[in-house]
């Protein structure tokens, strides 16, 4: 019997195939240089895995409620206004397995058939393949450097259609590590407001900023839906937690939602993650994002030498996005020609660009400066062949 159709809409996310593949060639014994996934070479923090192990030692491994640890929703809405100055109700707050929950939930919600969703492009692809599991039809819209990479208040009103109900957000942005200002934000929100619509935004890589102070629309307007994760500036990606921000009208069905995906997110991560607040670990996190901004800015020196350097650089995430255009028009090729010959894995932009993807790649900043400076020294022996 065949497959249910919604699976036709969801395409292969190709970095974990060459994953996989650049995996295979360090275990053959090549040395291979990591830029195509999205997790840095720093290990969880330790007060977290403390926190861990002491969570499993006094037997906390039971259900917790489905909305959440209550502690933990207590520290993350804490973390809301030290930090972005935003006053965010605990309950409004939901615990969830990864970002990846999150946005299961936020796009069941707010998502169905005959519904039109606007987002940028080029995205995160799971943004996508989530709406479309929610039946909506998705429409990309693209951006460049004249909206800074993203998708601003003039792109949502030039785009909203009469059945368009979400606009979807992601800042700072992968694949491109750009940001929208508080003002931008308040724009798109009140744009969106005016055309009854609902506001989703994606800050999974909100804290990892370099030029712009991190920010929230939570600290903007009580109306948005909001992902975030512990995944990206707390450390955390293998214990798969994240957090949901909804409207409190939206609390009670998304608990529902809850309650019959997934029961509750880990019980042991979401005590670790309580450690993720203490002042020990801000420090600690604190260091990591500086050293990540000086990758980030080692990894343009080199790329600028090469002629290949973004013209507008990553305000945050961990990433580059680069035209490739003046070498080939086939991204995934570009990619697979470069892990061959040179051992440099880095991701084609066909994985996140519907239009355009096949002229750039994202690079992730995820190693030290030194394995950064021989990628690109790579990366140039491999453009002199082309």
């Amino acid at each position: 019997m065949p497959w249910s159709s919604r699976i036709d809409r969801i395409a292969p996310f190709r970095v974990m195939s060459l994953l996989e593949t650049a995996q295979a060639r360090e275990a053959a014994g090549h040395d291979v240089i990591h830029l195509e996934v999205g997790e840095p070479d720093f290990p969880t923090p330790e007060p977290v895995v403390a926190a861990g192990r002491e969570a499993l030692a006094a037997g906390h491994t039971r259900y917790t409620p489905a909305a959440g640890l209550p502690a933990l929703r207590e520290a993350i809405a804490g973390h809301y206004a030290t930090h972005f100055g935003a006053a965010v109700d605990p309950r409004r707050i939901l615990v969830t397995p990864g970002a990846s929950g999150a946005l299961l939930l936020a796009s069941q919600l707010l998502a169905g058939p005959g519904d039109r969703v606007l987002m940028a492009d080029p995205n995160y692809p799971c943004n996508r393949h989530f709406m479309a599991l929610a039946g909506a039809e998705v429409d990309a819209v693209p951006v460049g450097p004249a909206s800074g990479w993203q998708l601003d208040a003039a792109l949502v009103a030039a785009n909203w259609q009469e059945a368009t109900r979400l606009a979807m957000l992601a800042t700072p942005s992968n694949p491109t590590g750009h940001m929208l200002d508080a003002g931008q934000l308040a724009a798109v929100a009140e744009t969106v407001k005016a055309r009854g619509g609902h506001l989703l935004v994606d800050e999974i890589y909100q804290g990892l900023c370099y030029d712009l102070a991190p920010l929230s629309v939570a600290a903007i307007t009580p109306d948005a839906f909001v992902v975030n994760s512990f995944s990206k500036y707390f450390g955390m990606t293998g214990w798969r937690l994240g957090w949901l921000l909804a409207p409190e009208a939206a609390v009670e069905p998304l608990t529902r939602l809850a309650q019959n995906v997934f029961l509750a997110a880990s019980t042991p991560a979401q005590h670790a993650a309580l450690a993720a607040f203490t002042p020990e670990c801000r420090e600690l996190l604190e260091a990591r994002r500086v050293e990540l901004g000086r990758r980030r800015d080692a990894l343009l020196a080199g790329l600028a030498r090469l002629g290949l350097a973004p013209s507008l650089p990553p305000q945050g995430a961990f990433y580059l996005w680069l035209d490739i255009s003046r070498y080939s028009d086939d991204s995934q090729a570009f990619c697979r020609r470069l892990l061959e010959e040179e051992n440099v894995a880095i991701t084609p932009g066909i994985d996140f660009a519907l239009q355009g993807g096949e002229h750039h790649v994202r690079i992730a900043f995820t190693t030290g400066i030194a394995r950064l400076e021989e990628a690109v020294s790579r990366l140039e022996r491999f453009l002199a062949r082309q």
